[in-house]
């Protein structure tokens, strides 16, 4: 728990806050907040002029933006007093969704009061954060993201970043652990994942071919069936095995992140 994890974390983080981005469905890069509201300035470097409506975005360069990280978002978590691996997965949630929501995450993984304010009973909750807690706190993380409007568009990759923070914060931590294979852990960490995804896609399918009338199973309708809860339990069939469906995906990418992650090591 030093700030001497932070260049580390940052330099992870930046890997997905890529150049400029002035696309114009982004609420966060108008400097209203909201799309069509002030003036678009974009983000670069993860700076968006939603929270930054006064920097010159577009001009901003890596020194511009690392006191701003760290003052804004690595300070405002106490990350110094976070745990290498949990640090990372807040800061990295912090950057994306504001300091405060990610702080009351992590807060609600650890059982700390949820007031997203870094304090002495987080920092000793915190203390003992590890595996578990950080892909509890990236999958809070991740269904905070599914609940957003623009969820459609960015999921895709959104999902795969959480993925990636989850496998490097995972590694991380084990990297701090005597007597730990590293790379052998997040190998099997990724075996399991993409057994997981397997197990919910037969699952999703199954439900489909239920939810749709089955294939060939012959049985009787009722002589007279209520057709409106028929068609309300068939599209309620549906939903789930859509729901199960996605959660394979995900599974998936964390499968694909871990893998990489491991072979890093």
């Amino acid at each position: 728990m030093t700030s001497a994890n932070f260049p580390e974390c940052l330099s992870i983080t930046l890997q997905s806050e890529g150049g400029l981005s002035m696309e114009r469905t982004d609420p966060g890069n108008w400097t209203g907040g909201k799309i069509g509201k002030g003036t678009l300035k974009g983000t670069k470097y993860g700076i968006s002029a939603a929270a930054f409506p006064n920097l010159d975005i577009r001009n901003l360069t890596l020194n511009d933006v690392k006191p701003i990280y760290k003052a804004k978002y690595w300070d405002e978590i106490g990350g110094d007093t976070l745990p290498p691996g949990f640090d990372l997965a807040t800061f990295d949630y912090a950057v994306n969704s504001g300091p405060a929501r990610a702080l009351r995450d992590a807060q609600t993984v650890i059982g700390a009061p949820a007031d997203g304010k870094p304090g002495p009973l987080t920092r000793t909750k915190a203390a003992t954060a590890g595996t578990r807690e950080i892909k509890a706190l990236c999958a809070r993380r991740l269904s905070f993201m599914q609940s957003l409007a623009i969820w459609k568009t960015n999921g895709k990759g959104w999902s795969a970043r959480v993925a990636k923070i989850e496998a490097k914060a995972v590694a991380m931590y084990l990297r701090g652990q005597p007597g730990v294979d590293v790379k052998a852990a997040l190998a099997d960490e990724a075996s399991k994942a993409e057994k997981t995804a397997g197990t919910l896609q037969k699952a999703g399918a199954a439900i489909a071919v239920s939810a749709s009338g089955g294939a060939g199973t012959g049985a009787a309708l009722p002589a007279e069936p209520n057709l409106l809860v028929l068609v309300g339990v068939m599209l309620a069939g549906l939903v789930v095995a859509g729901v199960l469906v996605v959660k394979a995906v995900q599974s998936k990418e964390r499968a694909r992140a871990y893998q990489q992650t491991a072979e890093a090591q």
